[in-house]
């Protein structure tokens, strides 16, 4: 399956009763809506497992925990379990969605640059978070993707904060860290967000088992909140 077949499916799945239209926004989870019976949960989230360091599995149950979330708030038919890829994978593009994190130092290889250059030109989506000590060297590894290209500070008017649920303040700080605010920054290309980082967040952290930080629950909600924008944006961009 090719991103195009993809798109075409998301399109076809927003037309379904029950399932929300991109653009919709909403100030309570939805969990009376349900996925329709008959329709495959194909849809997921691929975890990018890259080479040259980092532990690019931290938080193992973030995202399926997200996941969960998407399906009760969103009606959306997707998996119960995230996959893991390498950006070398011949099947990386059944995937549109990619999500990367770690801690440390990495590197891509030339293979997985160029991969990761192609996918995303061709349509997919990355979702990448600073889970501390990741900024400089996704910043110097994203510029070898894109040499041409800048991450730039998203908005907080930007669809991204204003798709399913409306978050006038943007980005939530998850994690002290440093004490900073968190930030967003996006990569664009022809007009379409391709990568979107955040930064002094550690919005993942806030999709984990509530015991594993210790997140009161007013701070899971504010990030499984984002978390739910941030796939229904990029799902509604790829079905475009």
């Amino acid at each position: 399956m090719f991103l195009p077949l993809i798109a075409v499916a998301f399109s076809a799945l927003f037309a379904v009763p029950g399932v929300a239209a991109p653009g919709a926004s909403a100030e309570a989870p939805t969990a009376d809506v349900l996925p329709q019976e008959g329709l495959d949960p194909f849809m997921t989230i691929a975890r990018v497992r890259y080479g040259g360091g980092g532990d690019w599995y931290a938080g193992p149950s973030s995202l399926p925990n997200l996941l969960a979330e998407i399906r009760k708030r969103t009606g959306l038919p997707v998996a119960s379990d995230p996959v893991t890829v390498q950006l070398t994978d011949p099947d990386l593009r059944d995937y549109p969605f990619l999500f990367l994190t770690g801690h440390g130092d990495f590197r891509f290889t030339e293979e997985e640059a160029e991969g990761l250059r192609s996918f995303l030109l061709s349509g997919g989506f990355l979702h990448a978070d600073d889970c501390y000590g990741l900024d400089e060297h996704f910043r110097r590894e994203i510029a070898r993707v894109f040499p041409d290209k800048e991450l730039v500070p998203i908005p907080n008017e930007h669809e991204i904060y204003n798709t399913f649920y409306s978050l006038p303040e943007g980005l939530p700080k998850i994690h002290e860290h440093d004490g900073l605010p968190p930030q967003g920054f996006g990569i664009f290309h022809d007009g379409r967000m391709i990568v979107y980082y955040t930064y002094e967040s550690d919005i993942h952290d806030g999709w984990e088992d509530a015991e594993v930080h210790g997140n009161p629950p007013e701070l899971r909600e504010e990030a499984f909140r984002m978390g739910v924008n941030i796939f229904y944006y990029a799902l509604s961009q790829v079905a475009r």
